[in-house]
């Protein structure tokens, strides 16, 4: 058995984002599709004393039809600006010296233009923080098909996967009967039940990047995820 997920690269995501790759075998980046504005693609929210704050990558959207893997920041001292924002409200999280070294020279050396990078390199430096060792791979890698459920579908099969586990908005396209005709079984992804953890700045919010999560609880942040 081997199990798949298959999402568009989100910008420091919220803790979800990670739970779904923490349950599978190969999480591939489905960034070969058309980039969304005022999505999750390219901001996030963090915590500070005045509210959520959005942490935006600002990025050229040249066509309507311009792909995730496509898109290209506008501005080159986006990620000095973030990091001042993230250092000056979470400097008193209980575990913010554990992780600045390592969140400060992601930021301060920074240099791709291109969004899908930036945001891959961003989860894999998460994920060592979870220690979430799924593997991690792009549709880039693979050959794509025409059809929204049939590509889906063959990237599973290509990847030698045998069940697919979805977010919960893809009921509204995903037909389940071409996944069980293919041998695939489908699981959907339960963001209900989250408990609380310590947090700056209350009230508390669950709909902030998983960097909240991070800097407020450190190595227990796995006991606050699914």
């Amino acid at each position: 058995m081997k199990k798949i997920a298959i999402l568009q690269s989100n910008y420091i995501p919220w803790k979800g984002y990670f739970d779904i790759i923490k349950q599978v075998d190969e999480f591939i980046f489905y960034d070969d599709v058309q980039y969304t504005k005022n999505d999750w693609r390219n901001r996030n929210k963090i915590k500070t004393s005045s509210g959520p704050l959005w942490l935006t990558i600002p990025v050229r959207q040249e066509t309507l039809s311009q792909k995730i893997n496509e898109t290209k920041v506008s501005q080159d001292n986006w990620a000095e600006k973030h990091w001042k924002s993230i250092s000056l409200n979470y400097s008193k999280a209980p575990f913010y010296n554990l992780y600045k070294e390592r969140l400060e020279l992601f930021f301060m050396e920074m240099k791709s233009p291109y969004l899908s990078e930036i945001n891959r390199s961003a989860i894999e430096l998460l994920n060592s923080f979870l220690g979430i060792k799924t593997a991690l791979t792009s549709s880039a890698d693979y050959k794509l098909i025409e059809g929204k459920n049939e590509r889906l579908i063959d990237l599973i099969l290509q990847a030698g996967g045998t069940h697919y586990l979805s977010g919960p908005s893809a009921k509204d396209y995903i037909r389940e009967d071409l996944f069980k005709e293919a041998g695939i079984e489908i699981s959907w992804m339960d963001y209900s039940g989250y408990i609380e953890y310590p947090q700056l700045f209350p009230p508390f919010v669950h709909a902030v990047s998983v960097l909240d999560l991070i800097l407020n609880t450190g190595p227990d942040s796995k006991e606050f995820m699914k």
